[in-house]
């Protein structure tokens, strides 16, 4: 390699190492982790969730949606160290006493789903958007869910199991 200074190139430097306390679906967990390490990575690599998906690693394709604190993020967006102390909801800790969420029932019961990749991601949005009270009409179910992407094309699936869930008050 050509250099135009005539020195070595830096020396690397070592990761930064730093310690996160998080609470996943109502269980503590103390990580030690590199302080670049995403909480989708943390979640499935260091806590063993596999539920969140890792889709387009980029925010673009909603797959890797969690609750943080009761809000939907981006898990690959966002990393573990920010979670410090937050309470991070996945869609392994939507289950009610081993019974699915009713979210999850009506994904079922609507089939809306097809590969099921980006379901995971689809359902958290799904539950925070009730929350949020964005369920007025389809409409607005349509548009604050156009950050969950679904190949396969199942979003009038999804929408028709949003709207029963939202029709039950459910939130």
């Amino acid at each position: 390699m050509d250099r135009d200074d005539g020195g070595s190139p830096p020396a690397p430097t070592a990761p930064t190492a730093t310690e996160a306390a998080l609470t996943v679906n109502g269980t503590a967990h103390h990580l030690r982790l590199d302080a670049r390490v995403t909480l989708l990575d943390a979640l499935r690599d260091e806590i063993g969730l596999v539920g969140t998906k890792k889709g387009c690693d980029q925010g673009a394709c909603g797959a890797c949606t969690v609750l943080v604190d009761g809000r939907r993020v981006l898990s690959c967006l966002t990393l573990a160290a920010q979670c410090d102390g937050r309470e991070v909801t996945t869609v392994e800790g939507l289950a009610d006493g081993g019974r699915p969420h009713p979210m999850q029932e009506a994904f079922v019961r609507h089939d809306a789903f097809q590969c099921g990749f980006c379901t995971p991601g689809q359902i958290m949005s799904a539950v925070a958007l009730l929350r949020e009270r964005r369920a007025a009409s389809d409409d607005e179910i349509r548009e604050f869910m156009s950050g969950n992407l679904c190949r396969c094309g199942a979003y009038p699936n999804i929408v028709a199991a949003i709207r029963e869930v939202a029709g039950q008050g459910v939130g």
